[in-house]
């Protein structure tokens, strides 16, 4: 595995995604104001441009007509077909058996590092 310098650490604002070709892949690289999160930009249902969707949270499992929301800021959203997907560790929330691969991401002399 490689680590490769993906973009500055001040490059990515709370709540966005900046897309970039990494190693010949399209990855996006998320900030949630903690941690950085990096995935393939690609949804496994139709190749839609994944990390153009939006970053949001879930209903969760529950007892019939109630609805729990959770997961705020975790789940992304496919803009085609409304696909989620946890940003940690790429599963897809509807059909576990979906993924999308994620990337381990490192801080070094304040550049976002990307392992592949």
């Amino acid at each position: 595995m490689m680590k490769h310098d993906a973009v500055g650490v001040g490059e990515v604002e709370i709540g966005d995604c900046k897309i970039l070709k990494i190693g010949g892949r399209s990855i996006g690289i998320y900030y949630d104001g903690e941690k950085y999160f990096a995935i393939r930009n690609v949804c496994p249902h139709e190749q839609a441009e994944l990390c153009k969707g939006k970053i949001t949270g879930t209903t969760l499992p529950s007892k019939p007509h109630e609805y729990i929301y959770g997961m705020d800021g975790e789940v992304l959203v496919c803009p085609w077909h409304g696909w989620e997907f946890n940003i940690n560790d790429g599963k897809c929330i509807g059909d576990p058996k979906y993924k999308v691969k994620t990337y381990e991401v490192s801080i070094e002399n304040n550049r976002i590092m990307v392992q592949m």
